[in-house]
Formats: C-alpha cells, sequence, structure tokens
C-alpha cells in the first residue's frame, strides 16, 4: 500500500470516529459511509482523496451511473462524499468543499415493493418447523413481519429484550433509539416454540449465549445469511415478487394501514424519527386499492 492510500484510509477512518462521536450513528450507517468512500478512493488509484476537486467528483458520478448504479444508490454516495468534505473543511485539511456545487442526481418517486397478504402467509409458513433451523426461522419470519423489525434490528436482539408476559419486544434502533413494540399472539406462540424446543439446539455443550436468536455455530447469526434464507424460502413457496431486506417491514406498515391503522402509531411502531418517511405507506396502500379497484370493479 503506497503512502497515499494509507493517508486516505487514515482520513477515512478520523471521518468515521468523528460522525460517531457527534451523530452515534450505528454500526450499519457508519459502515455505509465508510463504504461509499472507500469506493471513491479506490476509482481514484493512487490519486490522494483529499486532492480531489469537483471535475474528478463529477466524473466519477458519471461513473457510476454508467456502471448502472441507480440515482437512488449515487444520491446516498454523494451525500457521504459531501459530508466527509465538509469534516475535512472543518479541520483545515481542505480550503473548499469539492462537491458544494454538485447537484444530486433526479431520484424517481419509487414505491416500496409490498407483498400481499396471501404472499406474507406462504413466505411465513414455508420453514419446515420439525427441524430446528425452521423452527428457528419460523419465528424470525413472524417476529419481522409481526413487528416490522429491520433485520439488523432482528439479529442484535437479545432474550433480555422480550417482555414475554406483557408480550412486547423491546427494539434499539438508528441512533441507538429505543422502542417498545407488541409481538402479537401468533409471533409470540412461535417465539416461545423456539426457546421452548428449538434454541438450546444451536448452543454446544458449555457453550452459552444471551442473543435471541442463534446462527448454527451458537452465536449471533449474520444478516446477509438470513436474506439469504428469506429469498430461498420465497422461491420454494412460490413467491416470485422482486424482494428486498426490508420486505417484511413494507409489508407490517401498509398491511397495517390497510386495515386502519393511523399514521402516528404506525410511525412510532416503525421507530421512524419523521412523519413524512412513513407517510410513503399510505401512498402504497392508496395504489394498491387503485389496483384493486381497477381489477374488481364492473366499471373500473
Amino acid at each position: 500500500m503506497d503512502s497515499e492510500n494509507k493517508e486516505s484510509l487514515k482520513i477515512i477512518d478520523s471521518f468515521i470516529d468523528n460522525i460517531w462521536l457527534e451523530k452515534g450513528l450505528s454500526k450499519n450507517t457508519l459502515s455505509a459511509y465508510k463504504q461509499d468512500l472507500s469506493n471513491f478512493d479506490d476509482w481514484l488509484k493512487n490519486e490522494s482523496l483529499k486532492n480531489a476537486d469537483r471535475i474528478k467528483l463529477l466524473d466519477y458520478l458519471a461513473y457510476r451511473l454508467k456502471q448502472g448504479y441507480s440515482s437512488r444508490s449515487t444520491a446516498r454516495s454523494l451525500s457521504s462524499l459531501r459530508s466527509f468534505y465538509a469534516f475535512l473543511v472543518s479541520k483545515n485539511i481542505i480550503a473548499e468543499n469539492p462537491t458544494t456545487k454538485i447537484d444530486s442526481p433526479k431520484l424517481g418517486h419509487s414505491l416500496p415493493k409490498v407483498l400481499s397478504e396471501e404472499d406474507v402467509e406462504k413466505l411465513i409458513n414455508a420453514p419446515n418447523t420439525k427441524e430446528p433451523i425452521g423452527l428457528r426461522d419460523r419465528a424470525m419470519l413472524e417476529l419481522l413481519y409481526a413487528c416490522g423489525l429491520r433485520i439488523s434490528e432482528l439479529i442484535g436482539l437479545d432474550i433480555l429484550n422480550l417482555n414475554v408476559r406483557q408480550g412486547l419486544v423491546r427494539v434499539t434502533g438508528k441512533g441507538e433509539k429505543e422502542r417498545l413494540v407488541p409481538m402479537g399472539e401468533q409471533a409470540l406462540d412461535w417465539i416461545s416454540d423456539y426457546l421452548s424446543y428449538g434454541r438450546s439446539q444451536f448452543l454446544k455443550e458449555n457453550q452459552s449465549s444471551s442473543y435471541l436468536f442463534l446462527s448454527n455455530r451458537g452465536s449471533m447469526m449474520v444478516r446477509q445469511t438470513f436474506w439469504y434464507r428469506i429469498k430461498q424460502y420465497a422461491l420454494e413457496s412460490g413467491v416470485d415478487k422482486t424482494l428486498s431486506p426490508h420486505t417484511l417491514r413494507h409489508a407490517f406498515a401498509t398491511h397495517l394501514l390497510n386495515h386502519g391503522a393511523d399514521l402516528r402509531t404506525v410511525q412510532l411502531l416503525l421507530g421512524h424519527t419523521s412523519l413524512s418517511t412513513t407517510q410513503i405507506y399510505t401512498e402504497v396502500a392508496r395504489h394498491r386499492m387503485k389496483e384493486l379497484h381497477r381489477e374488481h370493479h364492473p366499471r373500473g
């Protein structure tokens, strides 16, 4: 590794430490920032990250779009670079922020892809619950949908986060913010079965762990592993919709609104700081209602 690369890595680490201290961002968000900056640093090759000018940045953004990266992904990358160069200016490492006069790529107004209630049932019923892995996965899918959790929140749950008697789970979300979410009877039943008959099967002799959901090694599960398993279950159950790690979270919010829940309640359950973030689900619900009307009404 040459001196330019070493310097860039050092500056990136310094920036990540700074935003962690100032904003208290989650590990996943910090990791995304670091990845965005590392990608740009790799593209620069042997040039210094701190010496990149506006032209270089524009060339990089154009390269990303040409490579097929979405406008949304490229806009997020630019946002990371803006914060990074603002940090360099604040530390007097550079005189001007080269991103100041760069516009973000225009984003299309895309709605989250949402599974129907029938498709959710198919997906959740897919694991073979006669086996410990299937029992664990069924409990995870039930909880994911019942509580609208992010996958990172789900796999990070500790047994102590559960209040089985009251049917509540304490969730730590973005920015280390905590919220209490009701589990519902079905999720609670499957969690109880998993705790009684499945969880101990993942622990070796004399091994202990406080994580609720365990990997085959008896440790915390990895996000990518569970996401892969969701895709496998979708395939097995004939759910041929395009999935994302947030698919069941989107379904949770939209189905609640479809059944009459108010927006403020859904916001609290999802752990959204801003109500405007939650409002997109009302649009999804309206969009779905229009589709159903068009499909089933004689004058649709």
